[in-house]
């Protein structure tokens, strides 16, 4: 089996409603099968598996950006916002009729380029079998 993954990570475009994402095991590592949904915002780090592999305890990714938002027992996890963000942002996708946007004409005729450009030369070449 080819490693996909790593040579073609890209499944949607970078202008509509991600409809694909590669599965990831419970260690975080590509299991090479494609699924046709979105993936939850998650912290995860898919690298490469080490050739020799330590069984180490998983530590807690603890977000210390210095202002004391996070510790040990308490951890900032700003997954539920972005998955509250991506729900807004995908019934406003939804809107057909660009008056009923609420942007700019500018932003308007810029998202209807974006809507229409075809991505599929990357996207769609990557296999679902």
């Amino acid at each position: 089996m080819s490693d996909q993954f790593f040579t073609q990570p890209i499944l949607n475009s970078p202008y509509e409603y991600p409809r694909r994402h590669w599965e990831l095991d419970t260690d975080g590592q590509p299991t090479q099968k494609i699924l046709e949904y979105r993936r939850n915002a998650e912290f995860i780090t898919p690298i490469p598996k080490p050739r020799k592999r330590k069984d180490a305890q998983k530590q807690p990714l603890i977000l210390d950006e210095g202002l004391g938002l996070s510790t040990v027992d308490q951890q900032y996890d700003p997954t539920g916002t972005i998955n509250l963000v991506r729900g807004f942002v995908d019934n406003w996708r939804r809107i057909p009729d660009p008056n009923n946007w609420k942007v700019t004409p500018e932003t308007a005729r810029l998202l209807q380029h974006w809507r229409h450009y075809n991505f599929g030369s990357y996207v769609e070449s990557v296999s679902t079998d």
